[in-house]
């Protein structure tokens, strides 16, 4: 027993001075020596111990002695030995962390692994000796210092799935052992919580999934099988071999039969975590729970630590579980910590590209998906995002995952949801899934399209929803519009209704406290538009509900229905209110558009909100599509068969109304021309090789439905706009609003290869005079003191597709950019109604003489007209004062780049004297180019020097209002006399030609009864004169026709030809 007693000290001596330096623990190890008794001096042993130490060697020596003396000894001293050796290394792990470090380094681990070896009664071994060896894995376990270095032992987790599963071993065996004091059931206890805490430390924090892996990223192949057994089938063979042999080489623990699992029935647990963050543990926690319920956890969390370690661990789990069963044993098993980590496991070997992807996948992904359903009942956010995670690889690699998914499970994804509103990660996480199941040839069902329709709004317009979730809401909420129309019109009409009551908060907030004397008009516009914009959106909702209700019915879209801004609507609803039809939906989107694009044509912030939420797919399903003629169309066959069945007298085909197609889709394609600077916009579209041929194509007017010639110059404008390369700093990128209108969009001057510019990318730079056909022309005519140098000119030529200049139509009061140059069917008669639609009725309608006559007598020069808007009095609405229209026309012709080559400009009634007040403020503002490269202005009727029409109203202001336009043209205004010296000093010094024409007929403002009417000399001669240039008094010619002509050879339109040709020339002279 004397040696014994040494092996046991000399053991505690080693332990503590394995790499010891510190002179505590050398007094500590002298006193220890000092107590013991012995046959030789401690000087002797001293020196000894210390030569065993630096010949390395000292653990070997130990444990060769161990082993030969109780080889030798019976089985009860053994048994006992082995108790006092466990107790004395649970005590020595149990005082402090440097201790638990020396054990788990000692030998090299041979210490750890006699420990594990004895806790799995790999050689039979007695309670007392688990217990114990237990005890001290504990404390090594709930250390985070060591526990890694235990874990990683070879065969740790298989002995460690032994020892749980051993508890029916003890119940067959007594103490019947003297040296047995301890309680073998302590250690047992400890151990096991020790393991629940490793096994759920984590599994509540979906942050901490990415963390090192606690297990060897080179596992064997049999700890990995043992691990896959157990989760798979709930227990585990025997007969594997011990990894160190202490006791009885020879002998195996006979087990009958050799397959342990437990016989309890399952149950539902939850395993949670134990303590915040400390490693400790919690004895006697986990005590109820049978073996099965801690080794089938323990195992799946193994399993997914060995997943996430390495390559060559996930090609052994798929080597080793190829039917995927173990796995899909894990995703459906009752734990949660076992679905935590199974999904774990999934997700790992879904996202290795390297191992195949098998036939058991869909059931993986359905699994997975039933786990997130059920976690989101429970509000369980983190098992949700980790469950969520791995489902998403399934059906991102699998097709079949998808479409099983698509045939059996979407309600369980819209569930989840509608319950994790508040969870943004979900969210997105589930957004991106219905985007991968909705792309390809898989489609939603309308049913599913109609029920998931609330739910993807409600994603777009979210204040915390991301920018991956909008974009995928959008995207699928496209494709419901794309697959289902003209079904899907109340889900298109509930998208713009949403996003036109977003747009108007934004701008009734914006104007609280913004209504400043000098913005005052301006003010009157904006909350004039609001107010209509209330009334559109109210229309809009109306709409949304009554085609619902009356036409599809609300089971589908009862989640829509009870969101803003359709549940007002909903509640009040009353079915005996009239059906709405195709033509009344139509124009609740007409509105809806028109409104929108008012009231964000200048505010950036509503643009950019609006773009984020998707309007630019809606804009496009209702410039590419006809869903509101087909809805017409469907109307049309319910009504005749209707008709047939009852023989009841058909109605007369005149009678059919029509939906306003063509007004919505000049009004979206205007929409889409303001919006196309925005770079979000620009790489949509450019992405877009459908879209960009469809503008194309409706540019050079090849679609039906795309005649308008507002739609068509809408169309080239926004191509000209996204192909403008914004990041060449040596040239000025042109953009076209709204309200510069491009004449003849189809001209080769107008032109650019869409093809070839989609192919070099959207970030690629590229050549300006490719993609943008505004080059600078030369400016060698520019010879006087006004105009640029010589030496800044270019010496390019001029051709047909480079035109020189450009000519510019403004039109006057009540005019439009397109009706204010018509063709005029008689000079001197002009319909009229009423003082507002004085210039709406005149002329040929159809006929635009700028296009059709000057475009082919003068090919030479870009051509452009401009809209802004006028009235003559307050009853129609509030208009902008001279200045400030003026002010906004010259930061749209500057931002289109008119003005940086010659320009004339072309003018009617008060067009002339917006070109004049824009010139004035152009030259106070020093952007002297158009100033400067202004060589023409051509007056129709201008007033020079006032309006009778003008002065009218004036003298009548309390019944006709005047507007704040018509009230700057009275006779002898002051502004009026000075716009017109600045343009006479520039036509003195030779910096541009002037021709005007005067009127010489009265025309009719207001007509009565019986053919009377009241007429008025707008402009006479005297103010339609300027004082200088050239004056052509038109014969028989009244104020509306003067701008007019019938014919070429009308001095209208003659004489103004024959100026742009002077003109022409003369540059052609100076260049050369």
């Amino acid at each position: 027993m004397l040696s014994l007693t040494i092996a046991i000290a000399t053991s505690y001596v080693v332990f503590f001075d394995y790499n010891d330096e510190n002179n505590e623990f050398r007094r500590k190890k002298t006193r220890v020596l000092e107590d013991l008794t012995f046959e030789r001096s401690n000087e002797s042993l001293r020196r000894i111990l210390d030569t065993i130490k630096q010949k390395g060697v000292a653990i070997s020596v130990l444990w060769n002695s161990l082993t030969s003396v109780l080889s030798s000894t019976n089985h009860e001293v053994r048994d006992g030995f082995e108790v006092r050796v466990a107790a004395l290394l649970a005590d020595i792990v149990a005082a402090d962390e440097r201790r638990r470090n020396a054990i788990v380094g000692a030998g090299g681990g041979l210490v750890v692994d006699w420990l594990l070896d004895s806790v799995a009664l790999n050689r039979g071994g007695s309670l007392g000796t688990q217990g114990e060896a237990a005890r001290a894995l504990a404390y090594l376990i709930a250390d985070c210092n060591v526990n890694e270095k235990v874990l990683r032992r070879p065969q740790a987790v298989r002995n460690l799935l032994r020892f749980i599963f051993s508890d029916h071993l003890l119940e067959q065996q007594t103490r019947s052992n003297s040296f047995e004091t301890a309680d073998p059931m302590k250690g047992r206890s400890m151990l096991v919580a020790a393991i629940m805490d490793i096994v759920t430390s984590h599994d509540d924090n979906v942050d901490k999934i990415k963390l090192k892996p606690m297990l060897s990223r080179k596992a064997a192949m049999r700890d990995i099988a043992a691990a896959l057994q157990v989760v798979e089938e709930g227990g585990m063979y025997w007969n594997e071999q011990p990894a160190v042999d202490v006791s009885r080489p020879n002998s195996l623990i006979e087990l009958e039969p050799p397959y342990v699992k437990s016989k309890h029935k399952t149950k539902r647990m939850f395993f949670n975590k134990l303590v915040a963050k400390y490693a400790t543990f919690i004895p006697g926690l986990w005590d109820d729970l049978h073996c099965q319920h801690v080794a089938v956890p323990f195992a799946a969390w193994a399993l997914a630590n060995w997943a996430m370690a390495s390559d060559v661990n996930r090609s052994h789990i798929q080597e080793l579980d190829r039917d995927g069963q173990a796995i899909m044993t894990a995703l459906v098993a009752p734990e949660r910590s076992v679905k935590w980590h199974g999904s774990l496991v999934a997700k790992s070997l879904l996202e290795d590209r390297n191992l195949p992807s098998d036939e058991f996948v869909p059931d993986w992904g359905s699994s997975l998906l039933s786990t997130v359903s059920l976690a989101s009942k429970s509000d369980d956010v983190p098992l949700t995002r980790v469950a969520l995670s791995a489902f998403l690889l399934s059906i991102d690699r699998c097709p079949g995952a998808q479409k099983a998914v698509m045939e059996k499970s979407l309600y369980l994804m819209r569930e989840t949801a509608k319950r994790m509103k508040k969870h943004e990660s979900v969210q997105e996480a589930l957004a991106k899934g219905l985007e991968s199941l909705c792309t390809g040839n898989m489609h939603l069902s309308f049913d599913e399209g109609q029920k998931w329709s609330s739910i993807l709004l409600l994603w777009v317009f979210g204040d915390s929803s991301s920018d991956a979730t909008r974009s995928s809401a959008i995207k699928i909420l496209s494709r419901i519009l794309e697959d289902y129309a003209p079904s899907s019109i109340p889900i298109s009409q509930g998208w713009l209704a949403i996003l036109l009551s977003d747009v108007l908060k934004h701008r009734t907030a914006s104007l609280k406290g913004t209504a400043q004397p000098n913005d005052k008009v301006k003010t009157q516009i904006d909350q004039a538009n609001v107010v209509f914009g209330t009334q559109a959106a109210k229309q809009l909702a109306s709409v949304v509900v009554n085609l619902t209700v009356n036409w599809l019915g609300t089971e589908s879209l009862e989640d829509l229905l009870c969101i803003e801004p359709f549940c007002t609507s909903f509640k009040s609803f009353k079915k005996s209110v009239p059906k709405v039809n195709a033509v009344d939906s139509a124009l609740a989107t007409l509105k809806g558009i028109k409104t929108m694009s008012e009231i964000c044509s200048d505010d950036t912030f509503c643009q950019t909100k609006i773009i984020d939420y998707g309007v630019v797919s809606l804009l496009r399903r209702l410039l590419l599509k006809d869903d509101y003629e087909k809805l017409a169309a469907c109307e049309a066959y319910n009504a005749s068969t209707v008709v047939k069945s009852s023989e009841q007298p058909a109605s007369d085909p005149s009678s059919v109304l029509v939906p306003p197609a063509a007004h919505i889709r000049r009004h979206a394609a205007r929409f889409l021309t303001i919006l196309s600077v925005h770079p979000k916009v620009k790489e949509f579209i450019l992405n877009d090789k459908v879209w960009c041929d469809w503008l194309e194509d409706c540019a050079n007017g090849k679609i039906p439905g795309c005649n308008d010639l507002k739609t068509r110059s809408y169309a080239r404008a926004t191509l000209l706009n996204i192909f403008c390369n914004d990041d060449d700093k040596k040239h000025r990128c042109p953009h076209f609003t709204e309200m510069v209108y491009l004449i003849n969009p189809d001209l080769p001057h107008w032109k650019h290869s869409v093809e070839e510019r989609r192919e070099t990318g959207v970030d690629t730079s590229l050549d300006k005079d490719r993609i943008n056909p505004f080059s600078q022309v030369h400016e060698g005519y520019l010879d006087r003191d006004t105009r640029t140098s010589d030496d800044d000119v270019n010496s390019e030529s001029v051709s047909d597709s480079d035109p020189s200049f450009d000519v510019v139509f403004v039109h006057g009061l009540r005019g439009g950019p397109f009706k204010s140059w018509r063709l005029s069917e008689c000079k001197s008669s002009s319909k009229s109604g009423l003082v507002e639609k004085i210039d709406e009725e005149a002329g040929k309608h159809g006929t635009f003489w700028p296009a059709e006559w000057l475009s082919a007598d003068f090919p030479h020069a870009r051509m452009f007209t401009l809209k802004y808007k006028t009235n003559l009095t307050q009853w129609s609405g509030s208009s902008l004062p001279l200045q400030e229209v003026s002010s906004m026309l010259l930061e749209k012709l500057v931002t289109a780049g008119i003005g940086d080559r010659p320009v004339v400009f072309v003018t009617h009634s008060l067009g002339g004297l917006v070109v004049k007040q824009m010139l004035h403020q152009a030259r106070t503002e020093n952007r002297d180019d158009i100033v400067n490269n202004t060589i023409g202005v051509v007056f129709y009727s201008c007033p020079h020097f006032g309006s009778k029409l003008a002065d009218l109203p004036w003298r009548m202001g309390f019944v006709l209002r005047p507007a704040p336009t018509v009230g700057e043209l009275r006779s002898g205004s002051p502004r009026l006399l000075k716009l017109n010296d600045f343009i006479r000093r520039l036509h003195k010094i030779g910096a541009l030609d002037v021709l005007s024409f005067c009127e010489t007929k009265v025309t009719p403002i207001v007509e009565g009864y019986g053919g009377w009417a009241f007429r008025l000399e707008i402009v006479p001669i005297e103010s339609s004169y300027p004082g200088y240039g050239k004056l052509v008094v038109l014969e028989s010619t009244d104020h509306v026709n003067s701008c007019k002509p019938i014919s070429k050879s009308d001095p209208s339109y003659s004489e103004t030809l024959h100026l742009l040709r002077n003109l022409r020339e003369s540059i052609h002279k100076k260049s050369s």
